[in-house]
C-alpha cells in the first residue's frame, strides 16, 4: 500500500514538503509530475536525485479550450506589439495547452529515494512545493486519486521500523527530536535516533545470551549432574556488572525526564508576595493575574522556558495562607503538591512585610524541600530604604550557608530604586530575628540550613536581578554536559523496561547465590532478555502496543 502526506508543519510557509512512499510510489508520482526535462521522469531517475518541473491536474475539454483562448488573445496581443519574446512564449502556452490538455498546479522539486535505501526502507518520494495551502491539499488529492492513501499518523517511522531501518527506541527517539524544546533535549534524542542506546542494550543482551545458552545446554545433560558449562562464579560476576549497568540507565530517568518536560520549578509563597508578577516576568507574558487582593491565584498556573539551553517548567501556586474559603484550600493543597513535585523551588517572600507569620510559613514550606534546590527571593526590594534593606539583610544572615558574596546576590544601592517616600513599610523585623535565632525556633533554622537555601533580593515588578536568578535557575538545574555518546533514558516505557529488567537480573544474582537449578535461573535471564527487547522492539508483535506508540507522531512523520 503506497501513502502520501504532508511532512511539513500545518499552515502557510514559503516551502511545503509532501511525502510519498510504497513500491508504485515512483509511479504514482509521474501520474501528475512532469519534469522540465520531458525525456526524464521519476521512474527512470537515479537514487538521490532531484527533478525540477511541475505538478499537473488533468483538465476538461471545456477548460483547456478556454485556455487555449486565453493563450491565443495573448499571443494575439503580443504579434500586435511585435514582441518577439512574447510571441514565442504565447505559442509555447498554446502548444502546451492543445497538446497535453492540462494545468499547472505548481512549479516543484521532487527528491528520489529508492527501496531499500530511504528513510522507510521503501521507494520514497518528497515533493517540495509552495507554501500555499490549496497547492498542498491539491498536490495531496492528486496523489491520493492516482492511488496513494492518507498516511496515518507516525506511519512513514512506523513502516521504517517494520523495514528494519530503526528499531523501536530509534523510532521513538524522532518523535523526541521533532518535539525537542531545548539543545539538551535535541541531543538526548538524537543520541538515541543514532543508535547510542540500542547499541548498549544490544551488548548487555549479547553476554546474556551467552549465559542463558550454556545454562540450557546444562539442561539437555540433566543426567550427568557433574557436568556444569556455565562457570557460576563468572556467571554471578557477570550479572553483578549488568545490573550496575542498568542502574545507571535507570537513574538517568529524572534528569532525562526534566530535560525532555522541563526542569519543574515551583513559586511559593504568601499571598501578594508578587509570585503571579515573577511568573509573568520569567515567561516574558501576562500568563497570571496579578491583583492587590489576597487569594487571586487559586490554582496553579504552568509554563516553560529556555534558560542557556535548557527548559525550566515554572509553576506559579496559589498563595500560602489561613482561610475558610473551601476553594482556596484547594488551591493550597495543590501548593504542597508542587513543592513535592517540583525540583527547585523559589519561595517568594514581601521583603516589605516580614512578620512573625514567616516562621508559620517556614514550618509548611522547610520539611518539604529536603533534597530539593531551595532559592529564597527578597521581592519588592526596591520599596525599601537602606536602613530597612539592612536590617533585612541582618535578620536573614541565619539563613545563608556561605559568606553573603558567594551565597547571595545583594542590589547595590546604585542597581534599585530606593523608597521616593522613605515610607517605613518593614514590620518587627528584630523580634522576628530574635524568635527564629531561639531554642523555640531551631528545628526550622535547622531545617532552612540543611536545604542549603541561596538568597536573592529582587524587585520583580521593576525587574532587578532577574539576571542573578536566572544564572542561579540554570546552576541548580546540576545538568550534565552532555557529549554525542552519552545515553540519558527519557521515555517512560524505556524507564519500566529498565526496571523490569533489573527486577530479572536481581532475581538471578539471589538465585546464584542460594544455589538454585539452573532451569530457575535461565528463566530470570529470559525474562531480562525480554524486558530489554521490549525497549528495542524485538519481543514486541502486537498491532495494539505499535499503534499505541506511533498513535503519538504527527501524520507526515
Amino acid at each position: 500500500m503506497n501513502i502520501a502526506a504532508i511532512a511539513t508543519a500545518p499552515g502557510t510557509g514559503g516551502i511545503a514538503v509532501i511525502r510519498i512512499s510504497g513500491p508504485d510510489a515512483f509511479t504514482i508520482t509521474d501520474t501528475i509530475f512532469r519534469a522540465r526535462n520531458p525525456k526524464r521522469t521519476i521512474a527512470t531517475a537515479e537514487a538521490y536525485t532531484m527533478l525540477f518541473g511541475n505538478i499537473v491536474n488533468e483538465i476538461t475539454d471545456n477548460r483547456a479550450q478556454i485556455t487555449d483562448n486565453q493563450t491565443h488573445v495573448l499571443m494575439s496581443s503580443c504579434i500586435e506589439k511585435d514582441n518577439n519574446v512574447g510571441t514565442q512564449r504565447a505559442a509555447s502556452l498554446t502548444s502546451d495547452a492543445s497538446q497535453n490538455s492540462q494545468l499547472i498546479v505548481d512549479e516543484v522539486v521532487v527528491a528520489i529515494f529508492r527501496a531499500p535505501h530511504s528513510f522507510t526502507g521503501e521507494n520514497t518520494v518528497e515533493i517540495s512545493c509552495h507554501g500555499s495551502i490549496y497547492i498542498q491539499q491539491e498536490i495531496l488529492r492528486l496523489l491520493i486519486s492516482a492511488g496513494a492513501r492518507m498516511a496515518g499518523p507516525g506511519e512513514f517511522t512506523q513502516r521504517a521500523f517494520l523495514n528494519g531501518r530503526l528499531d523501536l527506541s530509534q523510532a521513538e527517539a524522532v518523535a523526541d527530536l521533532i518535539n525537542a524544546q531545548s539543545a539538551a533535549a535535541h541531543t538526548i534524542a538524537l543520541n538515541q535516533m543514532r543508535g547510542n542506546f540500542s547499541s548498549k542494550l544490544e551488548e548487555l543482551r549479547r553476554q546474556l545470551l551467552h549465559f542463558v545458552s550454556l545454562l540450557e545446554l546444562e539442561l539437555d545433560f540433566g543426567d550427568h549432574d557433574d557436568l556444569e558449562f556455565a562457570d557460576r562464579t563468572e556467571l554471578n560476576s557477570v550479572a553483578n556488572e549488568i545490573r550496575s549497568q542498568l542502574t545507571r540507565l535507570q537513574q538517568t530517568f529524572s534528569q532525562g525526564n526534566a530535560i525532555k518536560n522541563g526542569i519543574p520549578v515551583a513559586i511559593v509563597g504568601e499571598t501578594n508576595a508578587g509570585k503571579s508578577t515573577l511568573l509573568n516576568l520569567l515567561v516574558g507574558d501576562n500568563r497570571a493575574i496579578v491583583s492587590d487582593i489576597h487569594g487571586t491565584t487559586r490554582d496553579v498556573i504552568e509554563d516553560t522556558v529556555n534558560i542557556n539551553g535548557l527548559t525550566f517548567r515554572f509553576i506559579d501556586t496559589a498563595g500560602i495562607r489561613q482561610t475558610s474559603d473551601i476553594i482556596e484550600n484547594l488551591g493550597i493543597e495543590r501548593t504542597y503538591e508542587m513543592i513535592e513535585r517540583a525540583q527547585i523551588i523559589l519561595w517568594v517572600i514581601d521583603s516589605t512585610n516580614v512578620t512573625e507569620h514567616i516562621e508559620w510559613l517556614a514550618e509548611r514550606i522547610m520539611h518539604r524541600t529536603q533534597g530539593k534546590r531551595l532559592i529564597i527571593l527578597l521581592n519588592k526590594i526596591d520599596r525599601l530604604n537602606e536602613e530597612e534593606l539592612t536590617t533585612l539583610r541582618q535578620w536573614f544572615e541565619p539563613y545563608c550557608p556561605q559568606s553573603r558574596d558567594a551565597a547571595c546576590c545583594v542590589l547595590s544601592v546604585n542597581d534599585r530604586k530606593t523608597n521616593p517616600n522613605d515610607k517605613k513599610s518593614f514590620q518587627s523585623v528584630p523580634s522576628v530575628g530574635d524568635k527564629i535565632a531561639g531554642e523555640a525556633t531551631a528545628n526550622s533554622v535547622n531545617s532552612v540550613r540543611d536545604t542549603t537555601p541561596q538568597i536573592i533580593e529582587i524587585s520583580a515588578k521593576q525587574n532587578l536581578n532577574t539576571e542573578c536568578l536566572t544564572s542561579l535557575l540554570y546552576e541548580n538545574a546540576q545538568m550534565p554536559d552532555l557529549s554525542a555518546g552519552d545515553i540519558i533514558i527519557s521515555n517512560l516505557r524505556h524507564y519500566e523496561a529498565l526496571t523490569l529488567a533489573l527486577d530479572s537480573i536481581d532475581r538471578v544474582i539471589e538465585g546464584l547465590q542460594m544455589g538454585i537449578p539452573a532451569d530457575f535461573v535461565a528463566q530470570d535471564i529470559r525474562q531480562a532478555l525480554f524486558h530489554l527487547a521490549e525497549i528495542t522492539g524485538g519481543e514486541i508483535t502486537t498491532d495494539e502496543v505499535l499503534g499505541n506508540i506511533f498513535a503519538h507522531f504527527c501524520i507526515g512523520k
